[in-house]
């Protein structure tokens, strides 16, 4: 397993730096769900699709885990393998914490020091069986699933909703699998 630094700094910045708002790009306010319940969004998500990032620049086969801490808030650990699937191991261990406790759907998660970014969960399945990940100036964007792979009917579906939200969905890109 191989710990890159620059990561989790590119990840941290990119969260932290991009806190556009929506007044100011003249987009809708982000909705998020109505409700998440933690216990169920605990565990871990295959990314079946994302915008391209720096901090992701040659990851496939990503995850990301999350679990409680017993100190509070929420352990977060990302991974990826670099340029294969089968290739490098990256790891990026971060924190969250539930902002709106209304929901639950919003968070903020931070992979370095005090810099902290928007984690809104957008669009959840019934069954907790996928998750989309939003921010609310649309500069995120990740669709998770359960599983490696997403039947592709409820994956258009998800890309119908996310076009109805003002995401460029045109941006997304598939991420590869085992």
């Amino acid at each position: 397993m191989t710990r890159l630094p620059h990561f989790l700094v590119g990840l941290a910045i990119a969260l932290a730096g991009c806190r556009s708002t929506t007044d100011k790009l003249g987009l809708p306010p982000l909705q998020t769900v109505g409700q998440v319940e933690l216990e169920r969004y605990l565990g871990t998500w295959y990314e079946i699709a994302s915008f391209p990032q720096s901090f992701q620049k040659g990851c496939q086969a990503t995850t990301a885990t999350y679990a409680l801490k017993d100190t509070g808030g929420i352990s977060v650990v990302n991974t990826c393998h670099l340029d294969a699937i089968d290739g490098p191991l990256k790891v990026a261990n971060g924190r969250a914490q539930v902002v709106d406790t209304t929901t639950n759907a919003k968070l903020r998660v931070s992979f370095f020091g005090p810099f902290w970014g928007d984690y809104w969960i957008i669009d959840l399945g019934q069954d907790y069986e996928y998750a989309v990940v939003g921010h609310p100036g649309r500069d995120y964007l990740w669709i998770l699933s359960r599983t490696p792979h997403m039947d592709e009917g409820v994956y258009e579906a998800i890309l119908k909703r996310l076009v109805a939200m003002d995401y460029q969905v045109d941006r997304l890109v598939r991420t590869p699998q085992p």
